[in-house]
């Protein structure tokens, strides 16, 4: 079996011990090399040239954002990022995917061992996601853990037995994507006019980032852009992010719809769950939604979409050249869930022809 070659980059030896056990535990995962700093880095990747590399942002000599950089406009190679972001730093966070980053892991400041050791299989899914990804040259303007049950929407939200919902005027897009999906999501509303239909995404992303996420595409796009609030109206004009590590349902009072912002499991691994999301929007919206399932690592959002179809609702899947990696829309096509296969630059065409 071919293996995914790591290069981990951190200043803390700590960080690099654990990293290195969690990824040497992982059958599909062999560890290259380690390195203190980017310099070390760019010298062991003139030896051998590694699938993916883990970068740690704050680092001596170069820091981690600069080193991305000249990997991502010089030799492109899939990173992901694994660092101590604050609240206050997720701007960085939001630089690092706008430069490349594939992924981005948040390691607490204090007792940052545990946390990895508790998160094993999220890093080994990280690092094999960003493995198989697709990636272009940008230009620049430890112990074995037990595998936690892969918990379906039902923990959140009950299949509805039947639709009655009646055709309206108002459309709701439902979107939902994962790795790749940052910048999917900005080319996607970004071509939006300002007067497109409502629209609510899930995005995998860690929690307070996905704030500063939305803000960055509420200064580019035509439409409103905002991190999802609780009771959050769902209007035209605007779209809303759901918040990182919070599932975003979609509900509906008489003609106004709007959604819920709740904790609850893990669905699918995530929370915010693409499942979630679709099926609130399949038992809510009925045949006048649209389901968007993106470029993303698994298969969260495949189930839901199938039921958003079955609802009466047209459904949409990225095509395999343009994803970054083409696992979410994959699956969803393989149990028979969509409607059309799109290229991304094609998606927001299609969403303003349908309203």
């Amino acid at each position: 079996m071919k293996k995914y070659k790591v290069l981990i980059v951190d200043d803390s030896a700590v960080v690099r011990q654990t990293l290195t056990s969690i990824f040497q535990s992982d059958k599909e995962i062999e560890v290259i090399g380690v390195a203190s700093d980017p310099y070390i880095a760019a010298h062991k990747i003139q030896d051998e040239i590694p699938d993916v590399i883990t970068l740690d942002i704050e680092m001596p000599r170069m820091d981690g954002l600069t080193f991305l950089r000249k990997i991502m406009t010089q030799h492109p190679i899939p990173v992901v990022i694994i660092s101590s972001l604050t609240e206050k730093g997720s701007q960085t966070a939001i630089r690092a995917l706008e430069y490349g980053a594939i992924d981005i892991i948040t390691k607490p400041k204090l007792d940052t061992k545990k946390f990895f050791e508790e998160s094993k299989i999220r890093l080994c899914d990280a690092v094999k996601a960003a493995a198989i990804s697709k990636i272009e040259r940008k230009k620049m303007i430890t112990p074995t853990l037990g595998v936690t049950p892969k918990l379906s929407a039902d923990v959140i939200l009950q299949k509805a037995q039947q639709t009655s919902m009646l055709k309206t005027t108002e459309l709701v897009v439902a979107v939902g994507a994962s790795t790749g999906g940052t910048e999917a999501l900005r080319e996607f509303l970004e071509a939006l006019p300002h007067d497109s239909p409502g629209i609510i995404i899930v995005q995998h992303m860690p929690e307070m980032f996905t704030r500063s996420f939305a803000n960055r595409l509420n200064e580019l796009c035509r439409i409103t852009v905002k991190e999802a609030e609780n009771n959050d109206s769902v209007l035209r004009g605007r779209a809303l992010i759901a918040p990182g590590n919070y599932h975003m349902l979609l509900k509906r009072s008489g003609a106004r719809y709007y959604v819920e912002i709740k904790s609850g499991p893990l669905v699918n691994r995530h929370r915010p769950s693409v499942d979630v999301l679709f099926r609130s929007t399949a038992k809510y919206a009925g045949a006048n939604a649209i389901g968007i399932i993106m470029t993303g690592m698994g298969d969260d959002g495949a189930k839901g979409l199938l039921e958003m179809k079955e609802a009466g609702a047209f459904t949409i899947a990225q095509d395999e050249k343009s994803c970054v990696v083409f696992g979410m829309p994959k699956e969803a096509i393989k149990l028979g869930g969509v409607d059309k296969i799109l290229p991304l630059e094609h998606i927001a065409n299609f969403v303003i022809n349908k309203k």
